[in-house]
């Protein structure tokens, strides 16, 4: 290290240290954690100069959250990641208070574009207040703008916040020229996203606003994306303390909302909302194309309510979902698990029409590295109610209970082993279609994700039982005949 370290210098000087004292087993398998510390949301999600990058909400010195950094890292095939030494550190006026969440932009030239909020601290008779600013680098070190912070409050038309103004999403159209949409909370309309444009990433101009919670759906919207997909608009935003309605649950969540598009006119027509998650632990995702034109989404497997003090049980504190690849079918948005996971797969374990009646273990599932695919066939059957319990022994599990007849399934993690007071339990829709209801779950050793009929919808949510509950069970209140696929995971 120089003799006059910059506050980069010394995160990257902790980093390295404290990095060796942590093994691979005390990760998950193919999850993300930080480095280490703490870690919140996905940033600059891209691919650049042939691997993903993914950097993300960081702070370093700390399990806790406490002032933003950007941590880093880098993947061949998003499930191996390799850490790159923290990209962003708070060290200048701009962003005093914190490099906060937003994005990240390839550049013709090479150069890799971060466009992120900096927050300027609160001072006499002033509250904090948030701006957006940009860094180019080569991927590993970034400069930052002397012009930062390049979007102010003061390009914002009257009524819109300069408190809650940020998590830039830019991106590079055909022409070359920018596009960046940002959150706000806007004095009537509550959380909003605006749309700004420009001709080289610095001298940024106001386009009008993309949508609006209209306090329907919270009162700030965070962490924007927006792209097409699929003859779709697609915007994602995660709102806060949204009230709980339809098929979103209260508090912090993350919703899709599918549209049309004209970009001469900016118009954005909302044709349909949906959760993106409906689990326990999800926010804040963030999307990239891949190389072979696939969408990939990502997010923070936790939320603002249940971090809160929640376990650490590790040198590190939360982890990303696994990536998703994103496609629209009959109007809703539907995700899978990147292809990429089947390279993980060690076998395969398969039972073709098993009758379960009562409840039963079927030989050879069993664990907490699994990728598993159960297919009820209900089509003739009197069973009501079909039940899987994961992560199992003596006195923990983790339930997920079919309605068939309802069309409902029930996650519940509250005999898991957690003492805490919070949510344990959701409830989604799972409609039979065709005779049929399948189920994926994908766990890593603390997380599971189900995906529910190929994923029209999806439950996220990190489980508190101890590694040594491996044990999956399955019953029926009356027969039923299921196939169950499982692929060991290492």
């Amino acid at each position: 290290m120089s003799k006059n370290p910059t506050p980069l210098d010394r995160v990257r000087a902790f980093e390295r240290e404290q990095a060796m004292r942590i093994s691979a087993e005390e990760r998950p398998l193919f999850h993300l954690t930080p480095l280490v510390g703490w870690m919140n949301d996905p940033n600059g999600f891209c691919h650049y100069q042939g691997r993903y990058h993914l950097f993300y909400q960081y702070h370093p010195f700390s399990r806790q959250w406490g002032p933003m950094h950007w941590g880093h890292a880098v993947s061949e095939d998003l499930l191996h990641w390799t850490y790159l030494p923290c990209a962003l550190a708070p060290d200048t006026a701009a962003d005093a208070g914190g490099c906060f969440s937003g994005s990240a932009v390839p550049l013709p030239d090479g150069r890799l574009m971060l466009v992120y909020t900096g927050v300027q601290p609160a001072g006499t008779f002033r509250r904090e207040t948030q701006a957006q600013c940009v860094a180019f680098g080569d991927g590993t070190d970034f400069e930052k703008s002397l012009l930062n912070p390049v979007v102010r409050h003061a390009h914002l038309p009257e009524g819109y916040s300069e408190f809650d103004f940020r998590d830039p999403k830019a991106w590079m159209e055909p022409d070359g020229t920018f596009r960046m949409v940002v959150a706000n909370r806007h004095e009537e309309r509550q959380g909003a996203i605006v749309l700004f444009s420009s001709e080289d990433g610095l001298e940024w101009h106001f386009r009008g606003e993309i949508d609006a919670s209209r306090r329907e759906y919270g009162r700030m919207w965070e962490c924007p994306d927006f792209f097409p997909l699929d003859g779709k608009q697609v915007l994602l935003v995660s709102p806060q303390e949204m009230h709980a309605r339809e098929e979103f649950h209260a508090g912090y969540g993350t919703v899709a909302i599918l549209g049309s598009y004209d970009a001469k006119e900016n118009r954005f027509i909302r044709e349909s909302l949906q959760p993106v998650d409906q689990g326990l632990n999800y926010y804040a995702s963030q999307t990239t194309m891949a190389p072979d034109g696939r969408r990939i989404m990502i997010g923070w497997m936790d939320n603002w309510e249940t971090c809160k003090e929640a376990p650490r049980r590790h040198p590190w504190y939360a982890q990303m979902s696994v990536p998703r690849e994103l496609r629209i079918q009959d109007g809703r948005l539907m995700q899978q698990p990147v292809r990429e996971i089947e390279t993980l797969w060690r076998g395969t374990i398969r039972h073709e029409n098993a009758e379960i009646s009562g409840e039963q273990s079927l030989e050879g599932i069993r664990g907490r590295l699994l990728d598993m695919t159960v297919t009820l066939n209900a089509e003739g059957s009197a069973c009501r109610r079909f039940t899987l319990r994961v992560a199992r022994d003596a006195e923990h599990y983790i339930l997920i209970r079919c309605e068939l007849a309802r069309g409902e399934l029930v996650f519940d993690r509250s005999h898991g082993g957690s003492h805490r007071d919070i949510a344990h339990t959701r409830h989604v829709k799972a409609e039979v279609r065709e005779g049929k209801l399948t189920l994926r779950l994908l766990m890593d050793r603390e997380s599971v994700e189900l995906f529910i009929n190929g994923g029209e919808r999806v439950v996220t949510s990190l489980i508190p039982t101890p590694m040594e509950a491996d044990g999956i069970t399955f019953a029926a209140d009356a027969p039923i005949t299921i196939t169950a696929e499982a692929h060991p995971l290492g």
